[in-house]
């Protein structure tokens, strides 16, 4: 009876993308399945439909599609409301035309909970139900099963390119009120090709991290990288907020096994996931592998359970006291908190636990140093100095745990590029009243060794 229960409303709440998108009405708050999980046939469908539409808030973390919705004239019909600020709503966010929210990641579901920002309608997308009737969140749990749960109506697009993922990642056909099947390929994002700034901060990172440690991974060239140098490690884990194909190679190559997890022993935890087909074919109805909401796995009370937990993520700049900007160029939006904090205090409570920031020395093709006196006029503070442990350039390692601000100073100039070593010098003296030791012949060429910092690879 269950079963015929749930095919009768299966094919009952069955509609076309039309008729599906047709539920938004003016005035409405919309929200997407995140990431690779955005279901782009109803993202468009909504799109066509803007002449008849005013003030529609679309409310959504990272949008990896065209994002129309953020195009030069169409203010009055769709409002973006960021928690993000990736590529496709960048421009919009910093020219006026959306609005971004600084938050951290983990605490968007609560948002929707206590109405914060309150769901009026959900658009998801999911795998084919089972045979009791639940559909996956494939690759986007994160706060799409929460936004689900709390909107007034919850639309599905079914596609059997979802992969069926496994954890706290089901919605049953009675939760929806109304599905739309689509054949199109779920959101790819091959891995980028690190060059050798890259890969030589990546050798760095992986003389971090010992036998037996579980690892977030950030987003980016560097994180990716440091996959590549880890092949001679033993039973390392994965607790992340994402994870994608580089992690695949580790798992069949036994290096990544889970099992000397202190949570979640043998399990891979992520919150949504990122690449090709060949990470979603590897996820799909794999036990292995557990999806659960940004919640719980971006909690740092639940990550530093994790014993030996490693936290690796990117910054744009550092300053010489240890602060961190990584979602802002200046007055400029460009990315956002993401999971960032949440994962570096995490692994701050993991006993054993090592947190890492990762950048190259320069930007502008060598014009600009990210290790900085202080942070750009304007720059956010992304981590705080209190939180940084490590801070990893292609030029070595700067421990700042128990450091003074001199030895702090000290030790990020000695990870700086060498062309901008006796200027950052100079500026701690005259800006910060930091009086730093005379330059030596190995500074001048880069060959330096600063405290805390390691032999430079370039």
């Amino acid at each position: 009876m269950m079963k015929m229960k749930w095919r009768e409303l299966y094919r009952q709440k069955l509609t076309s993308v039309e008729e599906a998108v047709g539920v938004v009405r003016s005035g409405d708050r919309v929200v997407f399945s995140h990431c690779a999980g955005e279901p782009l046939a109803l993202s468009e469908a909504l799109v066509r439909r803007a002449p008849e539409l005013e003030n529609v808030t679309i409310i959504h973390f990272l949008m990896m599609g065209p994002n129309r919705f953020c195009d030069p004239g169409m203010e009055r019909h769709f409002h973006h409301l960021s928690l993000f600020a990736g590529a496709s709503v960048r421009g919009a966010i910093n020219s006026g035309r959306a609005d971004f929210i600084p938050c951290f990641f983990s605490e968007v579901p609560r948002f929707f909970r206590e109405g914060a920002l309150p769901v009026d309608k959900a658009f998801i997308h999911v795998s084919p139900p089972d045979e009791h009737g639940f559909m996956s969140f494939g690759v986007s749990v994160d706060y799409t099963k929460i936004a689900a749960r709390c909107a007034k109506t919850v639309v599905a697009a079914v596609n059997p390119h979802m992969p069926r993922t496994l954890g706290d990642s089901f919605i049953h056909v009675s939760e929806v009120d109304r599905l739309v099947e689509i054949d199109e390929p779920v959101i790819e994002v091959p891995q980028p090709s690190p060059g050798p700034v890259e890969e030589a901060i990546a050798r760095h990172v992986a003389t971090l991290i010992e036998d037996g440690a579980t690892l977030q991974l950030g987003i980016g060239a560097i994180p990716d990288a440091v996959l590549k140098f880890l092949g001679d490690k033993n039973d390392l884990g994965i607790h992340t907020e994402m994870f994608s194909d580089g992690v695949v190679d580790l798992v069949e190559a036994g290096v990544i096994t889970n099992e000397a997890k202190s949570l979640h022993r043998g399990k891979l935890i992520a919150t949504f996931l990122m690449g090709t087909r060949r990470l979603y074919d590897f996820v799909d109805n794999n036990p292995s592998v557990e999806m659960h909401t940004v919640d719980y796995t971006n909690d740092p009370f639940i990550i530093g359970q994790n014993s030996k937990m490693v936290a690796i993520n990117g910054a744009l700049e550092v300053d010489l006291t240890g602060q961190v900007c990584a979602d802002s160029l200046g007055f400029v939006h460009y990315s956002g908190v993401g999971g960032q904090v949440d994962f570096v205090r995490g692994a701050a409570r993991s006993p054993g636990g090592k947190s890492i920031i990762v950048l190259p020395s320069t930007a502008a093709e060598g014009r600009v140093s990210r290790i900085k006196v202080a942070l750009s006029e304007g720059a956010s503070v992304t981590t705080t100095r209190n939180d940084v442990h490590y801070v990893v350039t292609e030029y070595g390692i700067a421990d700042l745990r128990g450091k003074s601000f001199r030895q702090r100073a000290e030790a990020l100039i000695a990870i700086a590029h060498p062309d901008f070593r006796r200027e950052l010098r100079e500026e701690a003296k005259a800006k910060r009243s930091i009086v730093l030791p005379a330059m030596g012949a190995g500074d001048a060429c880069g060959n330096g060794r600063g405290a805390g910092a390691s032999s430079p690879l370039l």
